[in-house]
C-alpha cells in the first residue's frame, strides 16, 4: 500500500513537471515570436523612416520667396534683400526638412543614415563661406569700415561644430545664426538703419567667387579619387634646399577615395551644388547691373546650369563605383564632371569681374 503511494505521488509529480514543461516552453516560444514581431516591425519602420528622411530637398524659387518673404514682414525689397533672404533659407531648409537636422543624431534610424548628413555638410560648407563673404565685404565699404554686429554674430554661429548633440545643440546654434541675419535683414530694409548696408560691387563678389572656386576645384578633385589613380604631387615644394643646378624633385602618390567614403563626398558635393546653385541666382538679382555691365549675366546663368544639372535624382539604389569606361556606371565621375565644368565657368567669370 505504502509503495502504490509513493508511485501515485512519483507519477503526479512527473506529470506536474511536464506540464510546467510545456507551459515554460510555449510560453517562452510565444514571447520569441512576439519580441522577434516587434524588432522586425520596428526595423520596418526605421527603413520606411529613413528613406522618407533621406529625400533631398527640392531645389526652391529664390526670387519669388524673397518677394513672399519681404511683403509677409511688410520689408522694402532693397538690394542685397534677395542674397540674404536666400541664405537664411538654405540654413533652414538645414532644420526644417523631413527628419530635421540628422548629423548629430544619436539615435536609429538618423544614427543609420550617412548620406543625408553628409549633404548636409555641404550645403553647411556654403552657408558658412557666404555668411563670412556678407561679414568682411558684401556688408563693408572698404576694409578699415567696421563690420556689421549681427553679422558678426551669424558667421560664428554657423561655424560651430556641425555633430555636436547638446550643450549646445548644433541646430540651437544655427538657428541663433538665422536670427541674425534676419535682424540684419530688418536693419537693411529699414531706411532709418544706414549702418546696415550691401555693397554690390564687382570686387566683393569676386572675393566670394574666388572662395567657390577653391571649393568646387577640391570637390572635383576628390570625387575623380574614387577610381584611383597616381597623380603628380602639385603642392608646392620648399626649394631653398635645392642645390643650385638641380631641378624640383617630383613626387608621385596613389590617391583613391575609401570605399566607404564614396558616397560620402558624392552627397557632399550634391549639397555644395544645391546651395550654390540657389546663392547665385540671389547674386544674379542683386548684382544684375554689376554683372550687365561686365557682360557676364550668360556667365551666371551658365554656372547655375550646371550645378542644376548635378541634382537630376539619381535612380540607383546606390552610387555606383565602375572604372572610368568599364560596364558599370561611376556616378561620382559624373558629378565631378558638372562641378569642373561650374569651377571653369567661375573662373572665367572672375577674369571678366576684374578686367570686363
Amino acid at each position: 500500500m505504502l509503495d502504490w503511494k509513493k508511485s501515485a505521488d512519483e507519477l503526479k509529480g512527473n506529470v506536474d513537471d511536464r506540464v510546467d514543461d510545456a507551459r515554460s516552453y510555449f510560453g517562452n516560444r510565444w514571447f520569441s515570436r512576439v519580441l522577434g514581431g516587434l524588432v522586425g516591425l520596428y526595423l520596418l519602420a526605421a527603413l520606411l523612416v529613413g528613406w522618407y528622411w533621406s529625400q533631398e530637398p527640392e531645389l526652391f524659387p529664390v526670387q519669388q520667396q524673397a518677394q513672399a518673404a519681404a511683403e509677409q514682414a511688410q520689408r522694402k525689397l532693397v538690394s542685397g534683400y534677395t542674397t540674404v533672404e536666400t541664405l537664411k533659407q538654405v540654413a533652414s531648409t538645414l532644420l526644417n526638412k523631413p527628419g530635421g537636422y540628422l548629423s548629430n543624431d544619436i539615435a536609429p534610424p538618423g544614427l543609420w543614415l550617412d548620406n543625408m548628413p553628409s549633404w548636409e555638410y555641404g550645403v553647411l560648407v556654403q552657408v558658412r563661406d557666404l555668411s563670412r563673404a556678407m561679414r568682411k565685404d558684401f556688408a563693408r565699404s572698404q576694409s578699415q569700415s567696421t563690420e556689421d554686429p549681427d553679422l558678426a554674430k551669424a558667421e560664428p554661429r554657423f561655424n560651430f561644430d556641425n555633430k555636436s548633440w547638446a550643450l549646445p545643440a548644433s541646430e540651437a546654434e544655427y538657428q541663433e545664426g538665422i536670427k541674425s541675419l534676419d535682424r540684419y535683414l530688418a536693419r537693411l530694409a529699414d531706411p532709418g538703419q544706414p549702418n546696415a548696408q550691401f555693397y554690390t560691387r564687382a570686387d566683393n563678389l569676386n572675393n566670394w567667387l574666388g572662395d567657390v572656386a577653391t571649393r568646387l576645384g577640391s570637390l572635383s578633385q576628390r570625387l575623380s579619387a574614387s577610381v584611383g589613380r597616381v597623380r603628380l604631387n602639385t603642392d608646392v615644394q620648399d626649394d631653398s634646399k635645392v642645390v643650385v643646378g638641380d631641378s624640383l624633385p617630383v613626387r608621385e602618390e596613389e590617391v583613391k577615395t575609401p570605399w566607404l567614403q564614396i558616397d560620402n563626398v558624392f552627397y557632399e558635393a550634391r549639397g555644395q551644388a544645391w546651395a550654390l546653385s540657389h546663392m547665385l541666382r540671389a547674386i544674379e538679382v542683386d548684382f544684375a547691373d554689376v554683372l550687365a555691365k561686365k557682360n557676364a549675366t550668360v556667365s551666371v546663368r551658365q554656372i547655375i546650369r550646371e550645378l542644376e544639372a548635378a541634382q537630376e535624382p539619381l535612380w540607383s539604389p546606390m552610387v555606383l563605383n565602375g572604372s572610368g569606361y568599364g560596364v558599370l556606371a561611376n556616378h561620382s565621375l559624373v558629378m565631378a564632371n558638372y562641378i569642373s565644368r561650374a569651377n571653369a565657368a567661375i573662373i572665367d567669370l572672375r577674369t571678366l569681374l576684374s578686367q570686363g
